[in-house]
């Protein structure tokens, strides 16, 4: 495999923790080069090891215009990424820096898959005790038309069955009520368009509620409900683990009780935490791009190196593209 190409200088605290991260993945055995100024220290502190560099001098950050930065910045470490995979330098990379940033470098360099419309953000929602609910899009197209829903459904499919092994994802239409007519006009349209779409297990409108819930694989939605829900869902948990440590900790006496229950609490910890699925993929380009998020540590950047090797040696790219082509 060709290396993972990975944005040292995108995140709230790059390059320290997407650089040990990038190492935690090249001792697991995942080619890795970064990409970064010239001066990034590359070095492993503990091992010593060194990991391969492409320069870049340019740093688009997370409150810059996306557009704009990736037009004028055109040494900036997440273009540099994109046009590795594009000249074929590396098979995949991954930024935690400007997402709309990594999405248009992506595009805009390596371009989309043939037949695609847009690409969109697919985000793994965790549910305990079951796979991951897919969600997308998760934040690329802030408006949409019915028929790019219907390829958000096709590639989002693809990518749950090569990603959590799901056979035939059921795919929902996220909507205002489970009945065919609930919804806006775009609803309603799209409605139409997937029941009558070969190749797809859809299961009908979903509601919010079911995001989380364990009859659901695939959740179709626009790029503006999608992050407005993905970012709810992710606020909803950091208040809910807050409020449970604060019960554990309101008496002494809880304290043999919280220990007792601890190993437990922790497997649920990892399971919900976003850290775990090391991050979003952008479907529709043609190549493997991971968008990780901003806080993200080093192990959620060796865990989205990880997901990156696996899109690629599960060839996804490619499996999107006869797929789209199967459903024009």
């Amino acid at each position: 495999m060709l290396p993972i190409v990975v944005d040292a200088m995108g995140g709230d605290d790059a390059p320290a923790s997407i650089v040990a991260g990038a190492h935690l993945a090249a001792a697991a055995g995942l080619p890795v080069v970064l990409v970064g100024p010239a001066d990034l220290d590359c070095v492993d502190p503990v091992s010593g090891a060194r990991l391969d560099l492409i320069e870049a001098s340019e740093v688009i950050g997370m409150h810059d215009d996306a557009a704009q930065g990736v037009r004028r910045k055109k040494d900036s470490t997440v273009v540099r990424a994109a046009e590795a995979v594009r000249d074929g330098r590396a098979s995949a990379m991954i930024s935690a820096g400007n997402t709309g940033a990594a999405m248009a470098a992506a595009l805009l360099r390596m371009g989309r898959i043939s037949g695609v419309k847009r690409p969109a953000i697919a985000t793994p929602i965790p549910i305990p005790g079951s796979t991951p609910t897919i969600l997308l899009d998760a934040g690329a197209n802030a408006e949409v038309q019915a028929d790019w829903l219907v390829q958000f459904a096709v590639m989002g499919s693809v990518y749950a069955r090569h990603r959590f092994g799901i056979a035939e994802p059921r795919v929902g239409l996220l909507s205002i009520g489970e009945e065919p007519g609930k919804g806006d006009s775009l609803r309603k349209e799209t409605y139409e368009l997937l029941s009558a779409a070969d190749g797809l297990n859809f299961i009908g409108n979903v509601e919010g509620r079911d995001v989380m819930g364990k009859h659901l694989d695939v959740c179709v939605t626009d790029g503006f409900t999608g992050n407005v829900v993905l970012k709810t869902l992710e606020g909803a948990m950091k208040v809910i683990v807050a409020a449970l440590l604060d019960a554990f900790n309101a008496e002494a006496h809880y304290q043999p009780h919280t220990e007792a229950l601890m190993p437990a609490l922790l497997g649920l910890y990892r399971t919900l935490s976003p850290d775990t699925y090391g991050g979003a993929v952008l479907l529709g380009v043609d190549g493997v791009c991971i968008i990780a998020h901003g806080s993200s540590t080093s192990e959620a950047i060796v865990n989205g190196i990880g997901v990156a090797a696996e899109m690629v040696e599960r060839d996804v790219v490619s499996e999107i593209r006869a797929a789209i082509a199967a459903n024009a």
